[in-house]
């Protein structure tokens, strides 16, 4: 028995290495080809984070332009029609005028052609003489101000004509400069094809917290927002604002209901383009009962800005935002944001952050 256990040791010794050293290579070689697979994948990422980020300073160099074009535009359409509304107006009073010549021509062309020096006494002769040397006058003064408006009307028809061309030009590079923005924005949609996937379980919890949030604030601080930190600093340096228009009610004003605004009001053109103010993350992107479509994003130290009315999103919720990159579009039949700032639980005045120009 001690024999054969012998022989069975010894056997085994002689199979088992030579079987091992056979797995062990098999297994170093799927380790290799793991590792091959785990280098390759591990470049696709980082070539396609470098897309995204590439996609990404394209966009803000874009959305400046368009918005800066769109800007632009909208001032030279003001003048053209304050142009317009001069050229009107003078239009009226060089007609107006002219019927006042014609009027004061044919006085003085009716005596010049009945004259009557026979008159019974001189006292009616002067008189005569003064009415028509007072309609001669009123006459030559009229003729140097329908020569001031013709002037002034041809003046106004170049400059009109300088500005249409600027318009035009402005239109076709904006044409240009949205048709990149919008391929831009369709590659940033097939990058985030991958986010959308986990979106539904997210959609589902906020669209809870719409259906629970009384307000605005309720809704901002329901969503959460960064870390907060000793720090209180938002940035070094004012922000700009997310949408270009004008200030119309500033924290702490009435609004219209008589109550104290959290946030500024700020009207904007039409469908203006909205960008994210600061780099952060986008906690909620959707409808809001009574405010249109809404964004809400955290930024670092605890803040979250809150922007309304907007007409269409383009970012999805979880999605890393840098500052200046296109979110969204006004609503035109609204075009008023509500731009509310929050840190935790409080609003903060938006002018410590944002530019008022």
């Amino acid at each position: 028995m001690i024999k054969k256990l012998a022989f069975l040791l010894v056997f085994l010794g002689m199979v088992v290495p030579g079987y091992a050293a056979t797995e062990l290579a098999q297994i170093n070689a799927q380790i290799r080809q793991t590792e091959q697979q785990n280098k390759k994948l591990t470049q696709q990422v980082e070539t396609s984070e470098r897309d995204v980020a590439r996609t990404k300073k394209k966009l803000i160099k874009a959305a400046d332009q368009v918005s800066t074009l769109e800007e632009q535009r909208s001032a030279v359409a003001r003048k053209i029609q304050e142009l317009d509304a001069a050229r009107d107006r003078l239009t009226r009073e060089l007609e107006q005028n002219q019927r006042r010549i014609a009027d004061a021509a044919a006085s003085i062309l009716f005596v010049a052609a009945h004259p009557s020096f026979d008159a019974a006494d001189m006292r009616e002769y002067v008189l005569t003489s003064a009415v028509l040397s007072a309609a001669a006058d009123k006459f030559d003064a009229d003729v140097h101000v329908a020569e001031k408006q013709i002037r002034e009307l041809e003046k106004i028809r170049a400059e009109r004509a300088v500005e249409k061309e600027k318009l035009d030009r402005t239109a076709r590079r904006y044409a240009d400069e949205k048709r990149e923005l919008d391929k831009l924005l369709r590659i940033r949609s097939a990058q985030n094809e991958k986010l959308k996937s986990k979106q539904s379980a997210v959609q589902k919890k906020l669209n809870d917290l719409s259906a629970r949030a009384k307000n605005i604030s309720e809704l901002s601080a329901g969503v959460g927002s960064s870390k907060m930190s000793a720090d209180a600093s938002f940035s070094r340096r004012k922000l700009n604002l997310p949408v270009r228009g004008r200030v119309t009610v500033r924290f702490g004003e009435k609004t219209a209901l008589g109550l104290k605004s959290d946030g500024w009001r700020i009207r904007t053109r039409g469908d203006s383009l909205v960008m994210a103010p600061a780099d952060g993350v986008v906690k909620f992107a959707d409808s809001f009962k009574g405010f249109g479509r809404v964004i809400i994003m955290s930024h670092k130290n605890g803040y979250n800005t809150v922007m309304t009315n907007l007409g269409s999103v383009d970012v999805l919720v979880g999605q890393d935002v840098l500052g200046g990159e296109p979110v969204g579009r006004m609503n035109p039949d609204r075009s008023e944001m509500y731009l509310e700032v929050r840190r935790g639980n409080a609003a903060v005045d938006p002018a410590r952050l944002f530019k008022d120009d």
